[in-house]
């Protein structure tokens, strides 16, 4: 991957204005430009295409950190660790997929963030499900949601429906809430130096823009796509549906010298019957779509 050792940081001592108005100075792509970057990274790992790529997006990702303030933890180091997603990223964009690098890359970066909130707040028997990640993001807007703001234990009933909004046991809902309210790292707990005033971490919760609610029904959205997927791959036969697997939905994609061998013609009936099974994988992926109200009738 490429040498980011000169990229901007953000550090306490320079201050988070200094940081946004330093990343400010790289203007964003426009698609071709975005595009043709992309491919010169997947073909000739040009790490000065790759560079470009992230210092673009630097914005994006201290936009979206900036939305994960109410987990007492210091900004610059969530701002890092969307950084590093955003890297994650671009290492692993295919321009050929037909998005932008900006959709792709939100999800690293929120994993990110995510996954060092988990890992500060060292809550050990946490797990790693989905589900009870979720419950860890959103229990203090359920508990909000139902009108249950006082501290300490929460009533049965309360307990109860906040498991069934969440997925989640009741168990795991009593447990997580003890730990928020009073455990590794307070949102009660003080703020602020003398002079400053005080406040508590609570207080700098931004639902507006830290909707960790909104991230998982994007997830489930995710979901739905690849049930789309599976379904849209009906349209293909065997052989279509055997390249078109191995040359773009791989971790590692075959070569179309690979798949010559292996089908005994040449490299350009590989190419064209990979293009021809996108083709027909889009128009029946637009088509589920269609059917099931995701997509708005042309």
């Amino acid at each position: 991957m490429a040498n980011y050792a000169n990229l901007p940081a953000p550090t306490p001592e320079g201050g988070l204005n200094r940081y946004m108005q330093e990343i400010r100075k790289f203007p964003l792509l426009e698609p071709e430009e975005e595009y043709m970057l992309a491919k010169a990274w997947v073909e000739k790992e040009d790490t000065g295409a790759a560079h470009k790529m992230v210092t673009s997006h630097l914005r994006l990702a201290a936009k979206i950190a900036m939305g994960y303030r109410g987990y007492g933890l210091p900004q610059a180091e969530v701002i890092s660790e969307a950084n590093v997603g955003l890297m994650q990223a671009v290492k692993r964009f295919d321009p050929e997929k037909g998005f932008r690098l900006a959709t792709y890359a939100m999800w690293w970066i929120r994993a990110s963030i995510q996954e060092y909130i988990l890992r500060s707040w060292s809550l050990v028997k946490l797990g790693t499900t989905s589900a009870q990640k979720k419950l860890f993001f959103n229990l203090r807007k359920a508990k909000a949601k139902i009108g249950a703001l006082e501290e300490g234990d929460l009533r049965p009933e309360n307990v109860k429906q906040i498991a069934t909004d969440l997925g989640v046991t009741e168990a795991e809902v009593i447990s997580m809430n003890r730990r928020l309210s009073g455990g590794d790292a307070s949102l009660n707990a003080t703020v602020g130096s003398e002079g400053e005033g005080t406040m508590q971490w609570q207080d700098w919760l931004e639902d507006e823009d830290a909707d960790q609610a909104a991230d998982y029904e994007a997830r489930d959205e995710l979901e739905v796509r690849r049930e789309m997927l599976a379904e849209a791959l009906d349209v293909l036969n065997e052989r279509e549906k055997d390249i078109l697997t191995q040359r773009r939905l791989s971790d590692q994609p075959v070569t179309l010298e690979d798949l010559s061998g292996e089908y005994g013609v040449s490299r350009e009936r590989i190419r064209q019957i990979e293009v021809r099974a996108f083709e027909k994988l889009q128009k029946k992926m637009r088509e589920i779509a269609k059917a099931k109200g995701l997509l708005a009738p042309a």
